[in-house]
């Protein structure tokens, strides 16, 4: 009894009192380390793989970076540091004080105290060449080492901002996230583009599926955030989709990613467009201000000349014609099209990229298709001879 009272007296007095915990450093992204305000020798350890090293005489330069950032973090170091080890590639963690850089080029940087290489890397082994700006197609041969590079990197924080800006937007806005199957016995867009699903290794008779039915890997996820929707209002899903398109064009993927999404009650069409014009802003909006340099970088080497037109975006409200009213611009036009534009057929990729640029480079909702061109669950506007339907 008299051991326990004692112990319980040093645990409140430690609780009262703590001790104080010298050389202990906080570990930080390279990140959260560029972006540090306090630059008095705050004690940190940063891990990551060295980007490009630097020997002077009594000086040694590493840039780490962790994938956290475009930018890496500058490392100052004693010679003493330098080994064979101490390459382009190698993963390393380095402890010291981030204090104030006397360089223009960056804010903070690293006064190493202490340096250990985690996994060594033979540099000229190595696939990936430190300052070549190595072709995408190149970069292909290596998919576990592409997403070191730059422009893979970037690809990347821009992918990840955006998805987490596209759940947060429908979060915020009360919609319940429905994760829909991938294995599906559905065939929504009814075209036949289907992966079908069967087991490698066959242990029934052949003429027998394996859930009973045929299945095949999901092309939508909306006929079930239909089913949803009659007992939740607003529904979202964003999963991967897949299409059995045997082509190598940018335009046909056979697996992506796809943002769906039911709500009802809805009282017009407007409502619904809104949704959509906003969706695309907010996640517009986050990935420019949470990952600039990434953004600049794709501007600069992968789509120049789309910042402008994404600024332009977002000044601006979405237009709304109707399908007559495309038509009627598509035949007024002093444009040779490859499809000719008539009224009953579908809009091509010239004909939209057309529209776009007739209004002011500004995104178009195109409404009131005609009802032999939709699904068989539009409504029907139950216009006359026409036949169109909502949207």
């Amino acid at each position: 009894m008299l051991r326990a009272r004692c112990l319980f007296r040093a645990l409140r007095s430690c609780s009262s009192a703590p001790c104080p915990r010298h050389g202990l450093s906080s570990k930080l992204s390279v990140r959260d380390a560029l972006g540090s305000q306090n630059t008095s020798g705050e004690r940190v350890k940063v891990q990551g793989w060295i980007r490009s090293i630097r020997s002077q005489k009594e000086v040694l330069f590493l840039h780490i970076n962790d994938g956290s950032s475009l930018e890496s973090l500058q490392v100052v170091a004693d010679s003493i540091f330098d080994s064979r080890e101490l390459a382009f590639g190698s993963s390393v963690e380095v402890q010291g004080q981030l204090v104030k850089s006397p360089s223009k080029r960056q804010n903070v940087e690293l006064k190493a105290e202490k340096i250990e290489v985690i996994g060594n890397c033979d540099a000229k082994a190595f696939p990936i060449k430190y300052k070549e700006r190595h072709p995408l197609e190149f970069l292909r041969q290596y998919p576990h080492l592409r997403c070191r590079t730059n422009v893979l990197g970037s690809i990347l924080r821009v992918r990840s901002e955006a998805t987490a800006a596209i759940h947060s937007f429908f979060k915020d806005r009360g919609f319940v996230h429905i994760h829909t199957p991938v294995i599906t016995s559905n065939d929504c867009e009814g075209a036949g583009e289907l992966f079908q699903v069967e087991p490698s290794s066959k242990t029934k008779i052949s003429e027998e599926n394996f859930f009973n039915v045929p299945a095949f890997l999901t092309v939508s996820g909306q006929l079930h955030l239909e089913v949803m929707s009659g007992a939740f209002t607003q529904v979202f899903t964003f999963g991967p989709t897949f299409r059995a398109e045997n082509s190598q064009s940018r335009r046909h993927l056979a697996e992506f990613y796809m943002v769906e999404a039911e709500i009802s009650f809805v009282e017009n069409l407007q409502d619904l467009m809104q949704v959509m014009e906003d969706l695309f802003k907010a996640t517009a909006m986050s990935v420019l201000s949470n990952c600039p340099q990434d953004v600049e970088l794709c501007h600069k080497f992968i789509a120049p000349g789309h910042k402008d037109r994404l600024e332009h975006m977002l000044k601006n409200n979405f237009l709304i014609i109707s399908y007559t009213e495309a038509i009627e611009i598509l035949k007024k036009a002093a444009h040779n099209f490859t499809f000719t534009p008539e009224w009953g057929l579908d809009l091509q990729t010239e004909h939209e990229k057309y529209l776009v640029k007739h209004c002011g480079n500004t995104p178009v909702f195109v409404t009131d298709y005609p009802l032999a061109l939709k699904p068989f669950y539009m409504r029907d506007n139950e216009d006359g001879p026409q036949h169109t339907e909502v949207a």
